[in-house]
């Protein structure tokens, strides 16, 4: 058999060729048109929900925010998975889908969920945001703004750093290439009442 191969190649030598710079083509253009990561991004299709209520224990956020929220993304089609994290003034909750299913379309039934899940949550508990449409990858880091020293404490509250934090910060940060968003938690909101 191998013999007979070897007999043939020796044979049609002018074939032989052709079909290695068909090959050699054909390989070249695969690596250079194959997308490859340095990091793949292996994440499952995921909807994140952020609920913020400043002053909230991690019970009794998980009792008054969390749960709800779990609860009604669990009827959603094609959900594998719900999995919630409760901070002290912070409900974390993230929705895996089907590998095969489209994010938009996740995030759509998520969108329409909420509104239902909203009305659950006792009023003044704030309300469920969707997170950005990011994939695990995509949480880069967390920071933190501090006075440099305790001199400024009564130049700058914590009222003022989350005003800088939301109108400064914020701003500046969302312009840098590849930043989808900039989340804001923690610190004393400001807020205009009429």
């Amino acid at each position: 058999m191998l013999t007979r191969l070897v007999e043939i190649s020796l044979r049609y030598k002018f074939l032989v060729i052709i079909a290695f710079a068909v090959i050699a083509f054909l390989g070249v253009r695969a690596v250079q048109t194959i997308p490859i990561d340095a990091f793949p991004d292996v994440t499952p299709v995921q909807v994140n929900i952020y609920t913020e209520s400043p002053g909230l224990a991690a019970e009794d956020v998980e009792q008054l925010l969390t749960f709800p929220v779990e609860s009604g993304m669990a009827g959603l089609p094609g959900v594998t998975e719900i999995r919630s994290v409760s901070l002290f003034g912070l409900s974390y909750v993230s929705v895996y889908f089907e590998d095969d299913m489209d994010i938009y379309f996740a995030r759509r039934l998520v969108m329409e969920r909420l509104q239902e899940v909203a009305d659950r949550i006792p009023e003044g508990y704030g309300r469920p945001e969707m997170g950005p449409n990011t994939s695990g990858l995509g949480q880069v880091f967390w920071y933190t703004l501090r006075r440099a020293d305790q001199t400024l404490q009564d130049r700058y509250s914590d009222m003022d750093l989350r005003t800088l934090q939301d109108w400064s910060v914020r701003l500046i940060l969302r312009t840098a290439p590849g930043v989808d968003d900039v989340m804001s938690w923690g610190g004393k909101e400001r807020q205009y009442q009429v």
